[in-house]
């Protein structure tokens, strides 16, 4: 699929009030695994312990701090933004059902390393909402100011597959517009980004995930 625009960014759209609600009540909630891709699918659904490999292959991938957030209040702020960089951008996706948000804290040293929100195959998930669907739109909220901590960079690489697999250098592109807290940014899931280390501070933020029937 060709893309015109790999992602579409709303500077300081949500309040500093709503950003610091996001947070406190996140810190307040029970901390979860933060799992990876198709690891962590199949794990919600089989409720299996990681084992000590899993782990330490887990924390090389990914490593950071996150909670699960269901709110009405949290949705009817962000769903607008989502619909309008759908639009804007070009993609025009379907999509008709958003996951439980995640808020992610990100500090010294924690990271999350390339990586796809999307999988090849549709959930699998009878008697739920989301059976049968894919995400097709990811989305991160900014919640930190881009002053209150250093590294934790959001980069895309523009090709459609695994930059492990080639080099990367000539392909990335930083998301330096949504540094200033409040940020949106909008993208499809299927492309390659990654969270690079943060070298000082804490990055706050949250991900939603929306999803749709499978493109043709």
């Amino acid at each position: 699929m060709n893309l015109s625009n790999y992602y579409w960014y709303f500077k300081s759209a949500l309040t500093p009030r709503f950003c610091d609600e996001v947070i406190k009540q996140g810190l307040q909630q029970k901390e979860a695994t933060a799992l990876t891709g198709a690891q962590g699918r199949v794990r919600n659904f089989n409720k299996k312990p990681l084992t000590k490999d899993e782990r330490r292959d887990l924390k090389y991938k990914r490593h950071s701090d996150l909670t699960w957030m269901d709110g009405v209040w949290i949705y009817k702020e962000i769903h607008p933004y989502i619909k309008e960089a759908n639009k804007k951008a070009g993609w025009n996706f379907q999509w008709d059902h958003s996951e439980n948000c995640q808020f992610t804290k990100y500090k010294l040293n924690q990271h999350y390393d390339w990586h796809s929100d999307s999988w090849d195959k549709p959930y699998d998930d009878p008697g739920t909402s989301q059976h049968g669907k894919i995400r097709k739109l990811s989305v991160t909220c900014q919640l930190s100011d881009g002053s209150e901590y250093q590294g934790g960079e959001l980069e895309f690489d523009t090709r459609n597959y695994d930059p492990h697999m080639r080099d990367e250098s000539r392909h990335v592109v930083r998301a330096k517009e949504i540094l200033p807290k409040g940020s949106i940014i909008v993208f499809p899931s299927f492309l390659w980004h990654r969270v690079k280390p943060v070298t000082k501070g804490t990055r706050y933020s949250l991900v939603l995930w929306n999803l749709g029937n499978p493109f043709k």
